[in-house]
């Protein structure tokens, strides 16, 4: 097979792709602002440095590239055997992921998935790990299909049940919004426990500020989303403290209370870790 190189992000052919109705009325201008926005540069140098490598493999690498660690607390937590969904927080809303990904992959011996924005369909060398679900609009079947078929493998589940990454409430902490109830549904229908685990770890001021400023605005689009990668080049030189509670056995979520309020005690849980 003839040698390709590293696959590099462009964020024009993404959109161009994702929305090609609207993408033709964007100005070139308007790319190479959102370019520089997203560090395209920056993500394109992950790419390079890890070139070759795949999936949990490449995880692991990104963490290097990025200048980024984890101290985990409770490792004795992850069982050896079974299957489970480890169910998290999410207040970085990129480089957890990595970590959880990279950490999980590395105990499974790669047999993980996790649950993301189809939009990260488009960093190719995590596809392998990766499971896409479209956060406007619905879903394929060929998508559901994929989420199905992976509950009812042996892979271990990783997922964030906010959707979106944490953001800064009235009260000025910084928090996951409402946990959507899927994983409890998930995890009664393929019988998983569920690990919690807790990440600790903060984005920029300005990104919550701009956050704000978005919903105080009346937009419904999470467009801070395009600060997210400039986010992680923030992590250079970081440890990140990661908590792993004991397996709630799904037995746990009876009729005694509805999903959505078993969705809440999980996070509670996640929090008190």
């Amino acid at each position: 097979m003839e040698e390709t190189g590293p696959i590099q992000i462009d964020v024009e052919k993404v959109i161009r792709a994702k929305v090609p109705g609207y993408a033709k009325f964007i100005p070139k201008f308007v790319y190479r602002k959102i370019a520089h926005t997203i560090r395209q540069d920056g993500l394109n140098r992950v790419m390079r440095e890890n070139y070759g490598k795949r999936g949990v493999e490449f995880a692991i690498g990104a963490m290097k590239s990025f200048g980024a660690d984890i101290e985990v607390i409770g490792e004795e937590n992850i069982p050896k055997e079974g299957r489970y969904i480890f169910a998290s927080n999410h207040p970085l809303g990129g480089l957890d992921g990595i970590a959880l990904i990279a950490l999980l992959g590395k105990y499974y011996n790669g047999n993980v998935k996790c649950i993301v924005n189809d939009l990260l369909m488009a960093v190719e060398p995590m596809r392998d790990v990766f499971l896409p679900i479209n956060k406007h609009g619905a879903q394929s079947k060929q998508s559901i299909q994929a989420i199905d078929d992976a509950y009812a493998s042996d892979l271990q589940m990783i997922m964030f049940p906010a959707g979106l990454c944490s953001r800064r409430n009235d009260k000025g902490e910084v928090c996951d919004l409402e946990w959507k109830k899927s994983f409890i549904s998930k995890s009664i229908e393929s019988k998983r426990d569920i690990v919690p685990v807790h990440f600790g770890g903060l984005n920029s001021d300005f990104f919550y500020k701009f956050a704000r400023f978005r919903k105080r605005m009346g937009l419904k689009l999470n467009i801070e989303m395009v600060r997210l990668p400039a986010e992680m080049f923030r992590c250079d030189g970081q440890t990140f403290e990661v908590k792993i509670g004991k397996p709630i056995p799904y037995s746990t979520f009876t009729s005694a209370k509805s999903q959505k309020e078993w969705a809440a005690d999980v996070k509670k849980i996640v929090y008190e870790l």
